[in-house]
């Protein structure tokens, strides 16, 4: 089970995730997520993921879109820190090396 809730402020739109972020929560996850995005503004979206118990591949995935996208993180513990350090390395592009 995955719950989402959104919380709003004047600088910010904040995700927070709790629980689960596994199939078929991950679609509903990039749903809440786009419908976020529209909604921005000039505000900055952060997501929440210190309540996160289990992240799948899936999950993963949805997670990479969103940093792609240039949501900040928020976690805590080892679990997640090492899953968003992991994805971040993903996120960046690929820096050519040059010969001379």
């Amino acid at each position: 089970m995955l719950k989402i809730s959104v919380i709003d402020t004047k600088t910010q739109r904040r995700l927070v995730l709790e629980g689960c972020l596994i199939a078929p929560w991950t679609s509903e996850l990039r749903n809440v997520a786009q419908k976020v995005a529209a909604e921005l503004g000039d505000r900055e979206l952060v997501v929440d993921v210190r309540n996160l118990t289990t992240i799948r591949e899936d999950g993963e995935a949805a997670l990479l879109e969103l940093m792609k996208q240039g949501a900040r993180f928020l976690s805590l513990g080892m679990f997640t820190r090492h899953v968003l350090k992991r994805l971040a390395r993903t996120a960046r592009p690929m820096r050519k090396e040059t010969k001379e």
